[in-house]
C-alpha cells in the first residue's frame, strides 16, 4: 500500500513489477534492441534509437574519450540503457530503478574510476600536471592543486545526485498531479477535470523529454571528463 508520494521509491511496496525482475527483464531487452536491427525490419522505434545513438556517437567522438578503445560503444550502450531505466520509471506501479542514488552512483563510480586509473595508467606525470591549471600564480599552485583534486574527487558523487534530483523531482510532481486527478474526478466538475487530465498528459510528455534529457546529461559529462585523459 502507497502511504505517501515517496512511497514509490520504496521497492518493498506493492508494485506490478519485482525490482530484481524490472532489472533483469529491462537488461535482457536493452541486449537483445541494440542486436535487434541484424532480424528486424526498420521501424519508428528503431529509427529512434538509432537517432539517439548517432547523437551520442557523434559527442563521444568529440572528445578525447574517443581515443580510447571502445568508449564511444560503451557510453552509447549506457545511454540507451539509462533511457529505458528512466522510461520504465514513469510507468504505474513499476519502481524507478534510476531515481535512487545507488544505482546511479554504481555506474558513475565505474566511469570516472576507470577513467582515472586508464589516465595515471597511461601517463603518470601528465595526469598529475591536469591538476594545476595553465598560466596560475606560483604562490597559489598548493591550493588550487588541492581543489582541483577535491573537484575530481566529487564528480562522481555530483554526476550521480544530478540525475537522481531530477528523476525524483519530476515522479514526486508527477505523483502530486495524479493524486489531485483522481480526487478530481469525485469531487470536481467537468471542466476541471477536463483541464486537470490535460495538465497530467502536459507534465508527462515533459517528463518523457527530461527522461532523455538526463540520459544524455550524463552521458555528456562522462564524455567531458574524457577530455583530461592523459595522451
Amino acid at each position: 500500500m502507497l502511504v505517501d508520494i515517496f512511497s514509490t521509491f520504496d521497492d518493498h511496496n506493492f508494485v506490478f513489477v519485482n525490482y530484481y525482475i524490472l532489472m533483469w527483464v529491462l537488461v535482457l531487452f536493452c541486449g537483445s534492441f541494440l542486436f535487434c536491427v541484424k532480424w528486424v525490419s526498420s521501424s519508428l522505434m528503431v529509427e529512434l534509437f538509432n537517432v539517439l545513438k548517432s547523437i551520442i556517437f557523434a559527442q563521444s567522438n568529440r572528445s578525447f574519450g574517443s581515443k580510447l578503445g571502445g568508449f564511444s560503444l560503451v557510453l552509447c550502450s549506457f545511454f540507451i540503457v539509462l533511457f529505458i531505466f528512466n522510461m520504465s520509471g514513469l510507468i504505474p506501479y513499476v519502481f524507478s530503478v534510476s531515481a535512487h542514488l545507488s544505482f546511479s552512483l554504481s555506474f558513475g563510480f565505474c566511469f570516472w574510476a576507470s577513467l582515472i586509473i586508464s589516465s595515471f595508467s597511461y601517463n603518470f606525470l601528465a595526469s598529475l600536471a591536469h591538476l594545476l591549471p595553465v598560466g596560475a600564480p606560483s604562490f597559489l599552485n598548493p591550493f588550487l592543486v588541492l581543489v582541483e583534486t577535491a573537484s575530481i574527487f566529487f564528480r562522481p558523487l555530483t554526476i550521480s545526485i544530478r540525475l537522481v534530483a531530477n528523476i525524483s523531482a519530476g515522479h514526486i510532481v508527477l505523483g502530486l498531479v495524479g493524486g489531485f486527478l483522481a480526487e478530481s474526478i469525485v469531487s470536481c466538475s467537468v471542466v476541471s477535470l477536463m483541464v486537470v487530465c490535460m495538465l497530467e498528459m502536459g507534465y508527462f510528455t515533459f517528463e518523457i523529454g527530461v527522461a532523455m534529457i538526463q540520459s544524455y546529461i550524463f552521458c555528456l559529462l562522462v564524455s567531458l571528463y574524457s577530455d583530461e585523459h592523459a595522451f
